[in-house]
């Protein structure tokens, strides 16, 4: 990797979907960092899988908070643009107006990837956000059992041990391919950044779109995984950090995640409320030496952010040590 001047802002490209990919932009962009989101075009359920069936674009969730996490917008514009419909309007129930407004623009333009940069434009969007494709994908699973499931928010439903995930278009007889600025962003990084998030449903549909993937393998630049603090319900349950890796290089056919941050600082007893995260149940164990043999570096910290009775990455400390890394003051 060419590490960058500290007088030039490093090029740095976050791939996932989920909640935990708006904090890591969010502390990114204070930093002035050079940023491109590439955000997960798989997810069939809540709003976004609504609007999916209804109208064929991606879906819009991820991409809308990824779009207000890195907006310039006044705080009154972003609240109008994430507001959610109340259950009770049955005809808009549960509808993200920001997820209308997309699917809207889409329909307008013909295209995802030149509605995106239109809205990014309105939105004085300070970075790049693009699909991981520019088609809706369907997210497949393969269990241990010889079994299969379609559809992102069937996979952890019966439990079972995901032996690999992959991905199609949801219309067309095609393989799965990413834009050219998606490709040229990732093979002129400085850094790729994959996660905080689901491991099978948000980070690896992004990598099995198979030119995606070869660019990630591919590239020069640090590749750094940011591992989930808590184990998830019929994905990752009793997973270590060294199993998160094992996953991600099994599916790439390659050892290619460069350094993993890991948080080694302990969540109290209780405090998570079990009911709210239903989906995650402890947290993620310590591996080291099965993180060695991966040939992974290991930054080990408190990146812990206890909030609202959940658990959270801090993602001012997560960013602090992005930014350590991509100016070489790591060895």
């Amino acid at each position: 990797m060419m590490v960058p001047k500290r007088n030039r802002r490093p090029k740095i490209v976050v791939l996932g979907g989920g909640t935990g990919l708006p904090v890591i932009l969010k502390n990114l962009k204070a930093q002035s960092a050079d940023i491109t989101a590439i955000v997960t075009v798989a997810d069939d359920g809540g709003s976004s899988g609504t609007i999916r069936d209804y109208v064929n674009v991606v879906p819009p969730g991820d991409i809308r908070n990824v779009l207000v996490s890195l907006s310039d917008l006044p705080r009154l514009q972003e609240e109008i643009f994430q507001y959610r419909f109340d259950s009770n309007d049955h005809f808009l129930a549960g509808h993200a107006i920001g997820n209308l407004i997309i699917a809207a623009i889409t329909e307008m333009k013909g295209n995802v990837f030149e509605a995106i940069q239109l809205l990014a434009e309105m939105m004085r969007v300070d970075g790049q956000v693009y699909p991981a494709s520019e088609e809706p994908l369907i997210l497949h699973a393969e269990f241990e059992d010889g079994t299969r499931v379609s559809g992102e928010s069937k996979i952890a439903h019966d439990r079972k041990t995901i032996n690999r995930v992959y991905v199609t278009p949801t219309e067309t007889n095609h393989d799965a391919k990413a834009a050219r600025q998606v490709i040229d962003a990732i093979l002129e990084a400085d850094m790729v950044v994959l996660g905080p998030g689901s491991l099978f449903t948000s980070i690896l549909p992004n990598l099995m779109i198979q030119d995606l993937g070869e660019a990630v393998v591919n590239t020069k630049a640090e590749v750094v995984y940011i591992c989930n603090i808590m184990t998830q319900l019929g994905e990752t349950e009793n997973f270590s950090d060294a199993d998160h890796i094992r996953v991600l290089h099994k599916h790439l056919g390659n050892q290619f995640i460069d350094t993993i941050l890991v948080n080694t600082e302990h969540v109290p007893e209780d405090y998570m409320d079990k009911e709210r995260y239903d989906e995650y149940l402890v947290q993620v164990t310590h591996d080291f030496e099965g993180l060695r043999n991966e040939n992974c570096r290991v930054i080990s910290a408190d990146f812990l952010k206890l909030r609202d009775q959940g658990v959270f990455h801090d993602g001012e400390k997560v960013v602090e040590e992005l930014l350590r890394l991509v100016f070489g003051a790591k060895n």
